[in-house]
């Protein structure tokens, strides 16, 4: 694929084009018109927006690429759930998800490709870090699959590959176009954002004006088999984790929750469930539990659905609000890095 090298008008910020159409000497209303059709219509390209002026179409043009993520591979499972490889503009790849209820729609988007932390289960890891997504790169992820599906999506989960929070500025802006009525129209507490604890990340949402939803991937309160088993965070202690969770809490009165993918004689033993119940107790927090995804070739083997069972009532017991995930596309390669991998072996 020929690189572009002008830059794509999707990496520039609201306000930024905003004073791009200024500089054009556009009046207010064609800014409007220029970010309903990036994001809100769709467009695939500067002559589909109809309503702009040829010149000024031409203008755009000439000084910037416009980008669309492509669909190479898609996986559909029995119950629904569409796993797709989307190719960017310069050839690199990023996976996301649909996941239909009924007549709702979740998207699981990515906001890196790649990912830094590698965390020892997740296939992502494997991969290697690319670079940072822009922000139409993330907000187009959840278009695709809409469009895939012939659905407006009801929500949308960062939970893709990467860690938002080292892309926060990207990620943030991207989300507030996702909720932006002139945007995506997502509403805000439909917009969640998972995090491995990046403290300066989870501090900074605390301040930010928007609503979404804060979830923080755990796996382990006891500080040895977190380090083991999420290498990339050893900085950030459990000590500190829980002082900044605390802190956002009171910050936003909002209810964080904690991801806990439970891992066949690594973390579901009772002295780490007691550690969870230890951590979580007495707090404002809602504890998911995730049955671990199959990995070919992965050391790593899911917990039984009993044990599942046995942490959530513990968790119950205890006043923790507790519920587990249902697995999705377990028949397909759901989790996280898997459709990438096996879709380069096959190109290969």
């Amino acid at each position: 694929m020929a690189q572009n090298t002008k830059p794509d008008i999707k990496s520039l910020k609201r306000s930024e084009l905003e004073a791009l159409m200024d500089s054009l000497n556009q009046p207010n209303f064609r800014k409007k018109q220029l970010f309903e059709w990036m994001y809100q219509k769709g467009a695939r390209s500067f002559d589909k927006m109809t309503n702009l002026p040829l010149n000024l179409r031409e203008q755009l043009s000439d000084r910037f690429s416009y980008s669309y993520p492509e669909i190479i591979d898609k996986q559909i499972s029995e119950d629904g759930t569409r796993k797709y490889l989307l190719e960017l503009s310069d050839g690199v790849s990023v996976e996301s998800v649909g996941m239909p209820s009924g007549d709702k729609l979740s998207v699981c988007i990515s906001s890196q490709a790649g990912c830094r932390v590698n965390c020892a289960f997740c296939a992502t890891g494997q991969n290697g870090f690319t670079r940072n997504l822009s922000i139409g790169e993330i907000v187009d992820q959840v278009r695709v699959v809409g469009e895939d599906f012939g659905m407006r999506p009801s929500s949308v989960v960062v939970m893709g590959q990467g860690e938002g929070f080292l892309n926060y500025d990207n990620l943030l802006e991207a989300l507030r176009i996702i909720n932006d009525p002139k945007g995506l129209g997502i509403g805000a507490r439909h917009i969640t954002i998972s995090t491995v604890g990046i403290i300066v990340g989870i501090d900074k949402l605390a301040k930010e004006p928007e609503q979404f939803t804060l979830a923080i991937s755990l796996h382990s309160a006891i500080q040895k088999t977190r380090d083991a088993i999420m290498p990339g965070v050893q900085s950030f202690t459990l000590e500190r984790l829980k002082k900044s969770i605390l802190n956002y809490v009171d910050e936003t009165s909002r209810r964080p929750s904690y991801e806990y993918a439970l891992i066949k004689d690594l973390n579901d033993d009772d002295e780490h469930l007691q550690a969870l119940i230890d951590y979580t107790r007495g707090t404002m927090c809602h504890v998911n539990i995730i049955q671990l995804n199959e990995v070919e070739d992965s050391l790593f083997k899911p917990t039984s659905h009993k044990r599942a069972q046995e942490f959530k009532e513990a968790l119950q017991e205890v006043g923790v609000e507790c519920t587990i995930r249902n697995s999705r596309g377990s028949d397909i390669d759901a989790a996280c890095g898997q459709l990438k991998q096996h879709h380069n072996q096959k190109t290969l």
